[in-house]
């Protein structure tokens, strides 16, 4: 079986670098560089892709082994049958670690025929971090990184870079361009950068809100002997992804013909206003996936087609769609039933080891992002507690107890939230437990405990799994 890499393959020659990438992670390469993928190969865009590696420690050294090559494996459905597709991507030239090597890192910013920084560094990734205080060692935060590189661009071209760069973050945050903007102009004026790079910021690059939709589980690696002879290469990055794509691109209409969305037929909408489609995937989608995180590990499900075929937690996670998530929602209802309809579907796709236990990467955050808005809305709508969305709450407060008497669950996430729900958990009463963790407003950016139905109703929930935990039975719905 052979090794994969560009000496091995046809056409295999790198392409000159157009885009920048923030992240190395299942998705970006499920999703924007399979795009990339099928620009270079359907219309000739003849643009590489160089990813930046956001924490010192990751996969780079596995991609650069590789030469940035990896299939993309498509799995779905269609009028009942099955359909596998493998895509070779050779859009990626490779990764640099900018811990490791910070200068190399900053001389992609010299390259006149930039066009495109993308990332995904997840929701908790676009953030200022003061303790970033300058530029001279490598930023621990994403936006103080790209801030240094950006200022690098600008300096090296005598403040008149040859074109602006349009930034397309991934990360699923409201605004998310926007939001890293504003990062960027506050690293600006923490470290005293020059005013006319501020005017170049704000003119000539242009920061895109964005919004994604694949579902991507990555790695299959119960399957991967099986998908090597298959490939006839060991491909140690096979990324397993579903069928549908969405990219909802907030921004100028130009963009249009810069991605070349008619002719590469790709699922790629510009658009000057992407708040409908916002809404209705944060909260229909990445709501269910989160929802079902807690409730799912704890239990005992591991992916999410299991839990969504399951007779009980299926009708709860449907409930908690079409009852509570759909009505707290300002939109038609019709247009949000179909979508629901179909992520369900998309839910239930028998090709798509989807695992709980990796979407479960940074809950906290997810949940204040995808479930907590809806879970208001419908206080503030309908003046009483959304039973499955306050259950789906206190699953994921149980989940952060770490230990259970009977089983354990792996915690994924910022050491700080670790800690925060370890000795919350150490105060023992239900009720205290809970008002430490709703009152806590660095969570949530407000005190949920004012809810005070919902905090009785999470403490009673809370007490009920304890029960059942030392009765020697997994807490129920």
């Amino acid at each position: 079986m052979k090794t994969l890499n560009r000496g091995e393959i046809k056409n295999g020659a790198k392409k000159p670098v157009k885009i920048i990438q923030f992240g190395e992670g299942n998705f970006l390469r499920g999703f924007v560089d399979w795009m990339f993928d099928i620009m270079n190969d359907k219309i000739d865009f003849n643009g590489g892709i160089q990813i930046v590696q956001p924490l010192e420690k990751g996969m780079g050294d596995l991609i650069n082994v590789q030469d940035g090559l990896y299939h993309v494996m498509l799995e779905g459905l269609e009028n009942g049958k099955k359909i596998q597709h493998f895509r070779l991507i050779t859009s990626v030239n490779g990764v640099v670690n900018p811990y490791h090597n910070y200068r190399s890192f900053l001389s992609y910013a010299e390259i006149p025929e930039l066009e495109f920084i993308v990332s995904n560094t997840t929701e908790a990734g676009i953030k200022f971090n003061p303790s970033d205080k300058d530029f001279k060692f490598t930023p621990s935060a994403f936006p103080a990184k790209l801030t240094a590189f950006l200022y690098h661009r600008f300096c090296f071209f005598d403040g008149k870079p040859p074109e602006g760069l349009t930034i397309l973050p991934c990360e699923l945050i409201e605004n998310n361009g926007e939001k890293l903007k504003a990062c960027i102009l506050e690293y600006l004026w923490h470290w005293k950068l020059p005013k006319d790079f501020e005017d170049w910021i704000s003119q000539d690059i242009i920061f895109c809100n964005t919004l994604v939709d694949r579902i991507v589980p990555g790695y299959p690696a119960d399957r991967i002997i099986t998908i090597h002879k298959q490939l006839w290469f060991k491909d140690q990055l096979v990324v397993n992804a579903e069928y549908f794509h969405l990219w909802v691109i907030e921004g100028p209409q130009f963009l249009k013909e810069k991605l070349f969305v008619d002719a590469s037929q790709l699922n790629i909408i510009v658009t000057d206003n992407l708040e409908k489609y916002r809404t209705r995937k944060v909260r229909i989608l990445n709501g269910a996936h989160t929802a079902m995180v807690g409730y799912g590990l704890i239990n005992g499900f591991k992916k999410v087609k299991d839990v969504i075929e399951h007779e009980t937690a299926g009708q709860f996670i449907r409930d908690l769609i079409f009852k509570e998530i759909i009505p707290s929602v300002e939109m038609e209802k019709a247009e949000l039933e179909s979508y629901a309809k179909d992520v369900i579907e998309r839910f239930q796709n028998p090709y798509i080891k989807h695992y709980l236990q990796d979407i479960s990467l940074n809950s906290i955050s997810k949940f204040k992002v995808r479930v907590l808005p809806s879970l208001l809305s419908y206080i503030h709508k309908f003046n009483k507690v959304p039973i499955g969305l306050a259950t789906a709450f206190a699953y994921l407060i149980y989940l952060y107890k770490g230990h259970h008497d009977h089983f354990e669950v792996t915690l994924n996430d910022d050491d700080g939230i670790i800690s925060f729900f370890k000795n919350a958990w150490q105060m023992g009463d239900e009720k205290q437990i809970v008002k430490k963790v709703l009152s806590n407003t660095d969570l949530w950016d407000e005190d949920l405990s004012i809810y005070e139905d919902l905090y009785s109703f999470i403490s009673m929930k809370l007490k009920d799994m304890a029960l059942e935990t030392k009765s020697g039975r997994k807490p129920k719905a």
